[in-house]
């Protein structure tokens, strides 16, 4: 799929990996609409530096709000050729604690509503306009939260309901790759513990003890956290790997698989 001169949506563009992925685009020759809705100070960042492209807020919550956002593009683009649909908001236990806690009254709402239910919106009210271009492709952005859960060293950074969104967002993929083929493709990139996303750069990675960020490291197989620019670069194979659709890649340095070791291969019975 050839970039240059198309049309794109980067949700999620204010902050780390979709702002990677938004300069990445960008410098492909594609024109961007980076909606955004919260951290004022990312967003006025992240508009100087694409001041030629269109910035808008919005909050990706309310239909209203996304079909108005929709016609914005058709009227700027006319079509869309390319979805990345990054959004999403998840407690870290380490800094939320228990939904039970008064606090976190609305987290679990808050949770699903943007990261499972925001993607929906957008991706119900784009597909017209993915439909009308020759070639098409969504990119939903999930987490492996959705395969590990509230479980080991990943406990303390993946709440229940931040994995349980992320869990859907996989069907969703699936069924969105059926509604979309031909023309439009549809797949999924699963990301592990990356810099500014649940690792360092963020509020509960400074809070865990230095035993448990170890622990955590230990469990990826290439003992470290992921960049942005390494999303970035991952989104950018998924749009140009024209015979993939309804596929998750899974970009997490051998986290979902760090929890197993193998053992020596026993001498034998027989």
């Amino acid at each position: 799929m050839d970039l240059h001169g198309k049309c794109a949506v980067v949700l999620g563009a204010s902050r780390s990996v979709g702002l990677a992925i938004a300069r990445r685009l960008a410098a492909a020759g594609m024109q961007l609409c980076l909606p955004w809705f919260d951290w004022p100070e990312s967003a006025q960042a992240m508009a100087a530096e694409f001041s030629h492209h269109l910035v808008l807020k919005v909050d990706l919550r309310e239909p209203e709000s996304v079909a108005a956002m929709a016609m914005l593009i058709e009227s700027e683009f006319d079509c869309l050729h390319v979805l990345i649909n990054n959004i999403e908001r998840g407690g870290m236990p380490v800094v939320h604690g228990s939904y039970s806690r008064p606090v976190n009254s609305g987290q679990w709402l808050l949770e699903m509503e943007t990261t499972l239910h925001a993607k929906h919106l957008v991706f119900e009210q784009c597909l017209p306009l993915l439909r009308r271009s020759k070639q098409a492709a969504v990119v939903n952005i999930s987490s492996v939260a959705a395969l590990m859960g509230r479980v080991g060293p990943a406990g303390l950074l993946f709440s229940d309901g931040y994995a349980a969104a992320n869990r859907a967002v996989s069907l969703l993929t699936e069924t969105w790759a059926r509604l979309g083929a031909p023309s439009v493709r549809v797949n999924e990139l699963m990301l592990g513990l990356f810099d500014s996303r649940h690792g360092p750069g963020t509020r509960g990675w400074g809070l865990l003890a230095a035993a448990e960020r170890e622990a955590l490291l230990a469990h990826t197989l290439l003992g470290r956290t992921g960049r942005p620019e390494e999303a970035a670069e991952a989104v950018l194979f998924l749009l140009q790997a024209e015979f993939m659709t309804g596929a998750v890649l899974r970009l997490d340095g051998g986290f979902v698989l760090g929890g197993e070791k193998v053992p020596e291969m026993p001498e034998g019975a027989v």
